[in-house]
């Protein structure tokens, strides 16, 4: 007795029989309706996976400003303990099933957190516009080098007059009309700045911190 052969359709090669997940998906495809299609979900889903991952990196002040469920944040918490692959993995998938419970509205404060954490600072991105401006000042003019070595006096000043020197030896074109080059004393230059912005500043603010404290100090006496 021959078997009867199910109604449907070819897309591409192949058979959608009516009625099935794929032929409902694509008829509301061609209905043009607001219900999200299978890719679409699986589409979500996969985001919300790969977000429940960049969870792990993320910082513990920006975690918790986004008052997450306990459940989700212990989940993370235990996920970053789990050194077994396969452990790893269930763990995961565990956390992209609670990220999809959670309201879409938190879905965006998680995608914001994690643009915040990759961008830099207004004080990091001061740091390097300083840098660059001494650096610039460095190479081009002989009486920034002994204005630098005043306010950082720890600078290695043997050093920092070699780089110059060599900075300015790459900068000079080869021939008549070739733009500038710049070499790896030109970086080199701009790391021993920044750095030593950054430590300037950590010592400023140190001092600062310990200074109120004493004030406070003596307004409690």
């Amino acid at each position: 007795m021959s078997r009867k052969l199910k109604k449907g359709y070819y897309v591409r090669g192949l058979f959608v029989a009516e009625g099935s997940a794929l032929d409902l998906e694509y008829k509301r495809e061609l209905k043009g309706t607001d219900e999200p299609t299978r890719t679409d979900l699986k589409k979500e889903s996969d985001a919300l996976q790969k977000q429940g991952e960049d969870l792990l990196t993320l910082r513990a002040d920006l975690m918790t400003k986004l008052e997450l469920p306990e459940r989700l944040v212990e989940g993370v918490a235990e996920a970053k303990r789990i050194t077994n692959f396969e452990g790893k993995r269930r763990q995961m998938q565990f956390i992209g099933k609670l990220m999809r419970k959670l309201d879409p509205a938190k879905w965006d404060a998680i995608r914001a957190a994690l643009e915040e954490q990759h961008m830099p600072s207004a004080h990091e991105t001061m740091v390097l516009h300083q840098a660059e401006q001494w650096r610039d000042r460095l190479i081009a003019d002989d009486d920034a080098v002994g204005q630098w070595l005043t306010l950082s006096p720890e600078t290695d000043s043997q050093q920092l007059r070699a780089l110059v020197r060599q900075a300015r030896k790459d900068a000079k074109p080869e021939k008549p009309g070739e733009a500038q080059r710049h070499g790896r004393s030109y970086r080199e230059i701009f790391q021993l700045v920044r750095a030593a912005l950054l430590a300037n500043q950590d010592t400023s603010h140190t001092a600062a911190a310990t200074e109120d404290a004493r004030d406070a100090d003596g307004d409690s006496v």
